[in-house]
């Protein structure tokens, strides 16, 4: 499994480095929780899930200045004997200099953040959860479109940038053009987000690279956004019959989770922007309980009952 270094942590997180003699650049962790080694440090070490982030905050950072020096370097010796990905200090908390001793001999991070110790937990899960989820890489084009975040997909030159350059100029904003890393962050979310490489462009035949930023400011761009719909873009076949009522959902599926999708044919004259707005509205609509589609049915059932009544 892919991990996120120690390093990279504590550059996000702004953690101060107690032990700058250990290389945190080739220590990874592969673990989205955290551990508060509350039990450890009196001795008990079974069940101990060495992979998490060792995280003592001010409960632990008290026992420990009430146990002697002998019963410290037992129970240090045994905690950093476990290959840890590193120990945080929560709350300007100092260990004690026995500690970055032993740390610095076996390799081990100690670090320090000013957050409390729910904060520091509630921020690094979150953010270790997006930074180790399974993650896809596809080819497509993500807009925020009211808050919705709407995935274009289709063959090359069928005009999934110019819908999203379109979009931008319309006050939305461009996550990603041409490739979407889409990571599962729960059973139920995805994130997209893009490249380091490609971020804020967008590529327009005929045209070239266009940065978005530059030309629409910093408003018009995000870096990272839930994945709510797709809109697939395919050529109009006059032999294909499309769905006009949209009754029953159609989805698509992104590690192992469903995102709605619909599939919108392409024609001259096809007002693309208009079309990818209306279907991120009606996308809200309907996860807010109204669907249209069922209103009409509800209406037209209603106006047959009223006929029936009439006539008898």
């Amino acid at each position: 499994m892919k991990g996120v270094t120690v390093e990279k942590m504590a550059e996000k997180m702004d953690l101060k480095n107690l032990t700058p003699d250990v290389d945190m650049s080739c220590i990874e962790i592969i673990s989205p929780d955290i551990n508060r080694p509350a039990l450890q440090l009196t001795g008990y070490f079974d069940y101990f899930d060495a992979e998490r982030i060792q995280l003592i905050g001010f409960v632990e950072w008290t026992y420990l200045q009430h146990v002697d020096e002998e019963h410290k370097r037992k129970v240090y010796e045994q905690l950093l004997s476990y290959e840890i990905p590193c120990l945080v200090f929560s709350t300007d908390l100092d260990p004690d200099e026995i500690l970055l001793e032993m740390a610095t001999e076996k390799q081990r991070p100690v670090l320090q953040t000013h957050k409390s110790t729910m904060s520091f937990m509630a921020e690094a899960i979150r953010w270790l959860r997006v930074e180790l989820a399974p993650m896809i890489t596809i080819h497509g084009v993500l807009v925020d479109v009211y808050g919705e975040g709407l995935l274009i997909m289709g063959e090359s030159g069928i005009g999934k940038s110019e819908a999203a350059l379109e979009l931008v100029k319309r006050g939305h904003r461009l996550v990603s053009d041409d490739v979407v890393e889409i990571r599962k962050v729960s059973d139920q979310t995805l994130v997209g987000t893009a490249p380091d490489m490609t971020r804020h462009f967008i590529e327009l035949r005929g045209i070239g690279i266009v940065d978005v930023q530059h030309l629409f400011g910093i408003s018009s761009v995000k870096e990272t956004q839930s994945i709510d719909l797709v809109i697939k873009l395919e050529d109009w076949s006059r032999d294909k019959e499309y769905d006009r009522l949209g009754m029953e959902e159609e989805y698509t599926e992104f590690l192992g989770t469903k995102v709605v999708c619909h599939s919108l044919p392409i024609r001259p004259g096809r007002n693309l922007a208009v079309i990818c707005e209306s279907a991120a509205v009606n996308h809200r609509q309907k996860k807010m309980g109204y669907n249209a589609a069922q209103e009409l049915y509800r209406r037209f059932q209603a106006n047959i009952a009223k006929r029936r009544e009439e006539e008898e």
